[in-house]
């Protein structure tokens, strides 16, 4: 298993949500590549990048920030955040990102999304799906559908999706611990598809407990800040 670090921009600074509510909000700090930095030097694999202005507002004010963490670390750089058009999935890849990470637009037009996989390769696009009470949330999570995940995950495989990133938003930024009963719900439909699991990431045993699922990947977060969490050795412990 793959753990990944992740970084969420806002205004510049690198922050965490609860639960994606920018009311509660903790700004960590004004240099997200300095944190990128630090996420290298920990033995990440790579990292994942949320735009949290373009993933509220549908317009990124820190496309300069992420193409200095591309060129300034050596690592694949992963981004989403209000990326909804292929012009929007062009313009990302041209600053130097690994994999763009596509959400609302599996929703609203999911055209797109397999024209995006044509154009950039399947191995490029990752696509978050995000649930609440197991429906989809899109627009930044400020909108609840009444899609069920795992028709969505149906329809995005019929399409070519390879790669899905699942985060339960009422365990994001919250100690919960991950939804494991989503997630193995959906390995065991899909065995197939890459699942990377987020939301809920505390301690290492919760690394632990997810390698065991089976998921490719999970993303930490929040617990990052944490001194109880030591990035370097879960990532050992994901890798073992």
């Amino acid at each position: 298993m793959i753990l990944i670090p992740a970084i969420d921009i806002r205004q510049g600074n690198s922050v965490r949500l609860k639960q994606g509510k920018v009311e509660y909000e903790t700004i960590y700090s004004n240099d997200p590549v300095s944190v990128a930095k630090t996420w290298e030097s920990c033995g990440a694999k790579c990292i994942h990048v949320v735009d949290l202005d373009g993933a509220f507002n549908g317009e990124s004010k820190n496309k300069e920030i992420i193409k200095r963490i591309c060129s300034d670390v050596n690592i694949p750089i992963h981004v989403g955040g209000g990326i909804r058009s292929l012009e929007k999935i062009s313009e990302i890849f041209s600053l130097g990102v690994a994999k763009i990470v596509l959400g609302t637009l599996a929703v609203s037009n999911i055209q797109i999304v397999k024209e995006s996989i044509k154009e950039h390769g399947k191995e490029r696009i990752i696509v978050a799906v995000d649930a609440k009470d197991g429906k989809v949330a899109v627009n930044g999570w400020n909108d609840i559908t009444s899609i069920d995940v795992l028709k969505l995950v149906d329809s995005l495989k019929e399409i070519g999706v390879q790669s899905i990133l699942y985060t339960d938003i009422f365990r994001d930024g919250m100690f919960y611990g991950p939804d494991y009963k989503g997630i193995k719900k959906l390995l065991e439909k899909n065995k197939n598809i890459k699942i990377i699991a987020s939301g809920g990431i505390k301690t290492e045993d919760d690394v632990i407990k997810l390698k065991q699922c089976g998921v490719f990947g999970a993303i930490v977060g929040s617990a990052l800040y944490k001194e109880e969490f030591n990035l370097k050795r879960s990532i050992e412990i994901a890798e073992m």
